[in-house]
């Protein structure tokens, strides 16, 4: 069927309610509009579905939930009988139709006989994973796009360790869903239908996953002498993260504009912590209150982002960089404490700065790098907990996301919350701020710069353009930079990564003679490609200079 087949059969389809028609009818005479929403269909990747909002079947809507689901439920009735009674436990954010679709994803279960567990209201991405292995389910979803604006939403899958599918499972998931060729005849039950086929949950699961989160702390008796200033973003940071917190004795100042779940992120102008416009209200706040520290979550609460005053003014700290202090953090009290295992091992990904191996080395733990996609760190946790080799001790990403403690199996922003606000109490008490540790990390281990390019192509043709970005950094890569050569560039769609224990991906990663490197990927969830730059060099102008000359470069690959 051509996109214009596909469109009438949704506009005349009796399985498509009067809502969706109308919004099908006003772009009855906008071809182009058409052709974007149903020239193909939205992919189900690596990281699940995230899309735009709308009719159609390259967009996310109830109807593309409702397949996805479906497919997901045969994948569980293939598992037999026992995964089906042991059922999905799903959890929603605050965006727009989160709740619809967490009743259709739970609706759609139902309808093949399959238990869920939903809960009260929204909750944070992490505590899904909690809560898989709480309830002793079979999997979970969680609906959500994370940090994109208002007019995405998406939805993951994770299975009964509390980790994201890894890509074998998640392509068994994706050939049930393949299955299905018309995305308005599956069968779904309203709530009401379900009966007890769906359980509400809430405050069993919260409690016991914050009395987790509040054991992680290695220094319970550090003087919480210390201001913070916090925002959720209008996500499912508020309540957890707060309560964690107030509950150990700490001075939490909210961001109160930010607090209260809106679907519209009306008082942000981005709530994704990468980004400047996350911290401008913050930095209000914290200047007013004369706080330490400024901590916020992403609206799903699974990474968090860290500012810290220095004089007058507010420094934010990259992911890397909140996770190279961490790690010396924890690893130093643990060696204090005499708590640190002989056997410990850190889990990173190879798009993550070097400064946090160096620091494990220095420690004698071992690290272990994956491809992008927490999914990878939470399977490795599971596999060396079951040869019982290794103990683990830490695990992040550079996108702002780390993991402290494995009764969850994904990035945790509420446990980074404690231990990033413990770490900063800890170290005031020595006359130091986060940066000065820093920077004390710098002065031992080389000073490291870290940044991303993110090369946005919308639409069609914007997966033509990215696909020729790579094609040609694989076909005529650089050789040197600034008198630095390229030394090893690592393709992980070869043999050879494979061979490394890599599953195959479309990332490629250049490393310099002096140990720089830069990786380029294709984001698995937006329509763009990343370019990760790690930059090591003898002092701060030095490092600076050479990101320049090596940024210059990897632009032009992107014209």
């Amino acid at each position: 069927m051509s996109y214009i087949d596909i469109y009438n059969h949704w506009l005349n389809s009796e399985n498509v309610d009067s809502e969706t028609k109308k919004e099908l009818e006003s772009i009855k005479d906008n071809d182009n509009e058409i052709k974007e929403r149903f020239f193909c269909e939205l992919e189900f990747g690596t990281a699940g579905l995230r899309g735009l909002l709308g009719a159609g079947i390259n967009r996310i809507n109830k109807y593309i939930v409702r397949k996805t689901t479906q497919g997901y439920a045969d994948y569980i009735k293939k598992a037999g009988k026992e995964a089906c009674d042991r059922g999905i436990v799903i959890v929603h954010d605050n965006r727009r139709f989160s709740v619809e679709f967490c009743h259709e994803t739970a609706g759609v279960l139902a309808a093949n006989g399959i238990k869920s567990y939903i809960f009260d209201s929204l909750r944070p991405t992490p505590e899904l994973s909690y809560a898989v292995r709480f309830l002793n389910a079979f999997g979970g979803v969680v609906i959500t796009a994370s940090h994109n604006p208002p007019e995405y939403n998406g939805y993951k899958l994770y299975d009964e360790r509390g980790c994201q599918l890894i890509p074998e499972l998640n392509d068994l998931v994706i050939a049930e869903i393949s299955k299905i060729q018309d995305p308005l005849s599956v069968k779904v039950m309203t709530l009401e239908q379900a009966g007890d086929m769906i359980t509400v949950i809430g405050k069993d699961v919260d409690e016991s996953y914050y009395k987790d989160v509040m054991s992680i702390s290695v220094s319970p008796d550090v003087n919480k002498d210390i201001k913070i200033v916090y925002s959720p973003q209008h996500g499912t940071g508020n309540v957890p993260v707060r309560t964690v917190l107030e509950r150990l004795g700490y001075d939490v100042i909210p961001v109160l504009e930010q607090c209260y779940p809106d679907t519209e992120f009306s008082n942000t102008p981005n709530p994704n912590p990468e980004t400047d416009g996350a911290y401008i209200l913050s930095i209000e706040y914290a200047k007013k209150h004369d706080a330490d520290i400024i901590i916020t979550t992403d609206p799903d609460c699974d990474r968090l982002g860290v500012a810290v005053k220095r004089g007058n003014e507010f420094v934010r700290m990259t992911g890397n960089q909140s996770a190279a202090v961490l790690i010396e953090y924890i690893l130093s009290t643990k060696k204090r404490n005499g708590t640190l295992p002989e056997n410990g091992v850190m889990f990173n990904t190879v798009v993550t700065s070097d400064l946090g191996d160096r620091i494990c080395e220095k420690y004698g733990v071992s690290t272990e790098k994956t491809l992008t996609g927490f999914k990878f760190i939470g399977n490795k946790i599971y596999n060396h907990e079951l040869i019982g080799d290794k103990t683990f001790v830490f695990g992040y990403e550079e996108s702002y996301g780390c993991l402290i403690a494995d009764f969850a199996r994904d990035k945790d922003a509420v446990q980074a919350s404690l231990m990033l606000c413990e770490a900063a109490a800890y170290y005031k008490e020595q006359g130091k701020t986060l940066l000065d540790v820093l920077y004390d990390l710098y002065c031992e281990h080389g000073y490291f710069v870290d940044s991303i390019d993110n090369f946005v192509f919308k639409g069609i043709d914007g997966q033509q353009r990215i696909a020729k970005l790579m094609n040609d950094l694989r076909n005529n890569p650089p050789t040197s930079i600034g008198g630095v050569k390229v030394v090893k560039i690592q393709d992980f769609t070869s043999s050879e990564m494979m061979a490394e224990g890599f599953p195959k991906s479309n990332v490629l990663k250049f490393i310099f003679a002096d140990g720089t490197w830069v990786a380029a990927r294709p984001s698995g969830t937006e329509p763009k490609c990343k370019i990760y730059y790690c930059v090591v060099a003898e002092n701060e102008a030095c490092a600076n200079k050479k990101l320049s000359e090596i940024r210059n470069t990897f632009k032009e690959y992107a014209k």
